[in-house]
C-alpha cells in the first residue's frame, strides 16, 4: 500500500518536534498495510542500529527493531541458554500469521505497538514478564511492564513522540518451566486464543496469561499451580465482557470458551511437570 500523503522521511534519531501526522517506521508491514491519509512524516528507526538480541547476565534484551525472523533464529539456536524460555519464544514467533517475507521485515516492537489482540509478541513478552523500555524525543527513558503496555485494541501506554526502544526479558522468567496453547481458525491464520503458562519450581509460583481472546492481556498469578476450580474461578472473574472482542474472527462467548479450555490444558501440563 502506498502512503501517498507522506511528504517526508526523517532520521529516527532526530529531535524534530513531534507533529500531528508523524509516525515511527520500523519494519512497516502494518504501517503500509492499509491507507493512512493522515500520515505526513515517517521517522525511520532503521538507521538507529540497535542490536536485535542482546544476552546479558540478567536476561535478554530484544530491540524493538528486531525482526521476527531474527528472534526466531535466536530462539532456535542449538545449545543456547534458557531452553524452556527460548522454546516459548519460538512457539510465539511461529504463531505470527504471516509469510516468510513478512517474518523478515516485521518487528517485535511493531507487533507490540500495533496492539492487535492476536499479536503473538504481546503473548511472549507478557509470559516472560518483560519490561518495556520507552524513550521520548529527548532520550529520557521510562519503563513499564509488558503486561501493562497494551491497554486495548490498537492502544498502548505510549505518549505522542515516545517510542518503544526494547523489551527486557529477565533470566528468572526465561529459566522457568513454560507451555503454550493456541487456537486459530486455519493453520496459518491469526490466533483466536493464545494462552501461556509458566511455573517456577523453586518458589512454586505460577502464571497463566490469556491473549488473542482478549483485547488486552489478562494475567493470573498463583502461589502454586492452581487447582482446576481455582483457575476457573479466577479466569471467570478476570474475563469481563468488555475484554472479549466480537468480530468476524469469532464471537465473544466462543473466545471465552477457548480461553478457559486452553488455560485448563496449560494448568494440567504445569501440574504434571512438578
Amino acid at each position: 500500500m502506498d502512503l501517498t500523503a507522506v511528504r517526508e522521511v526523517v532520521d529516527g534519531r532526530s529531535r524534530l518536534p513531534w507533529l500531528p501526522g508523524d509516525a515511527w517506521l520500523a519494519g512497516g508491514t502494518t504501517l503500509f498495510g492499509e491507507p493512512r491519509p493522515a500520515l505526513r512524516r515517517l521517522r525511520d528507526l532503521g538507521v538507529c542500529g540497535w542490536r536485535p538480541v542482546t544476552v546479558t547476565g540478567t536476561g535478554v534484551e530484544v530491540a524493538a527493531t528486531c525482526t521476527i525472523a531474527e528472534l526466531l533464529s535466536f530462539a532456535e539456536a542449538p545449545d543456547g541458554p534458557w531452553p524452556a524460555g527460548r522454546a516459548l519464544m519460538a512457539h510465539c514467533c511461529r504463531a505470527f500469521s504471516s509469510s516468510f517475507k513478512v517474518w523478515n521485515t516485521a518487528t517485535v516492537g511493531g507487533n507490540l505497538c500495533t496492539a492487535l489482540p492476536a499479536g503473538p509478541m504481546i503473548a511472549l513478552t507478557v509470559a516472560l514478564r518483560g519490561t518495556c523500555r520507552i524513550l521520548d524525543l529527548d532520550g529520557r527513558e521510562r519503563t513499564v511492564s509488558a503486561g501493562e503496555f497494551v491497554t486495548g485494541p490498537e492502544a498502548t501506554v505510549l505518549l505522542p513522540g515516545e517510542v518503544l526502544r526494547s523489551v527486557v526479558l529477565p533470566a528468572a522468567a526465561l529459566a522457568e518451566r513454560s507451555t503454550v496453547r493456541r487456537v486459530a481458525t486455519r493453520p496459518w491464520g491469526r490466533s483466536a486464543a493464545l494462552v501461556t503458562g509458566t511455573h517456577d519450581p523453586l518458589s512454586g509460583r505460577s502464571q497463566v496469561a490469556v491473549t488473542a481472546a482478549t483485547v488486552r492481556p489478562v494475567v493470573l498469578s498463583f502461589a502454586g499451580v492452581p487447582s482446576a476450580g481455582e483457575l476457573e474461578s479466577s479466569l471467570s472473574r478476570a474475563l469481563a465482557p468488555d475484554l472479549l472482542p466480537a468480530d468476524v474472527h469469532g464471537r465473544a462467548e466462543w473466545r471465552r470458551h477457548l480461553a478457559g479450555h486452553l488455560a485448563e490444558e496449560v494448568r494440567c501440563e504445569l501440574a504434571e511437570a512438578r
